[in-house]
């Protein structure tokens, strides 16, 4: 892992006003986890709404810098910290969908699409997640998800379909589908890892 070149020491962002106390957590505590986990500082202009995100040591590391953004901009985008401190794992990303670029402008047409995709109860937002093993955020004009890559991917592509207008049984059979397959090739990736392993220390 590379450390963090002289011109890319920190990252500037912008985060909405109402998500500032999420992100700095009851006296401080949930920026100083994120700042300890991530070997950064992070400074908030409560003020401007501007986040300063910085290089804390020198063996911070791009990484390091890059999940720090990542986990502010899943709190900007309505994820609760518990949840976004997934994203702190080597293997998770964050996918952001604006959903104003596909839908336009339109608040009627925003508030129906948004509501295909929460469902009654938040049921449909909790199947994806099930089937995906992802987070699913629906916070303003945003839809965010934090998963595994190919989790991630598979909620966003499930929630493009339901942005079409495909039915939400159509959706369920693909995610269910796609879901197995995944689950096999994941156990047949584990199984031959497990062997490789076994075999190497009958080599020794």
């Amino acid at each position: 892992m590379s450390k963090t070149p002289q011109n890319m020491t920190r990252i500037y962002l912008k985060i909405r006003p109402e998500r500032l106390g999420v992100l700095i957590g009851e006296g401080g505590k949930t920026l100083r986890e994120l700042e300890n986990r991530t070997r950064t500082i992070v400074s908030v202009d409560s003020v401007n709404s501007n986040v300063v995100i910085e290089a804390a040591t020198p063996q911070t590391t791009v990484d390091m810098l890059l999940k720090a953004s990542d986990f502010i901009k899943a709190i900007d985008a309505g994820f609760s910290p518990e949840r976004a401190l997934r994203l702190l794992d080597e293997d998770a990303v964050l996918i952001i969908m604006n959903l104003k670029e596909v839908v336009g402008d339109s608040q009627n047409h925003l508030y129906r699409v948004k509501a295909r995709i929460i469902g009654e109860e938040g049921r449909v937002r909790t199947n994806i997640e099930q089937l995906t093993g992802t987070y699913v955020s629906v916070y303003d004009d945003l839809v965010a998800i934090i998963g595994d890559y190919e989790g991630a991917y598979l909620a966003r592509e499930a929630v493009e379909m339901l942005v079409q207008g495909r039915e939400h049984s159509t959706v369920y059979k693909f995610l269910n589908k796609k879901a197995r397959e995944l689950k096999r090739r994941r156990l047949t990736e584990y199984w031959i890892r497990d062997i490789d392993v076994k075999m190497n220390e009958e080599l020794r």
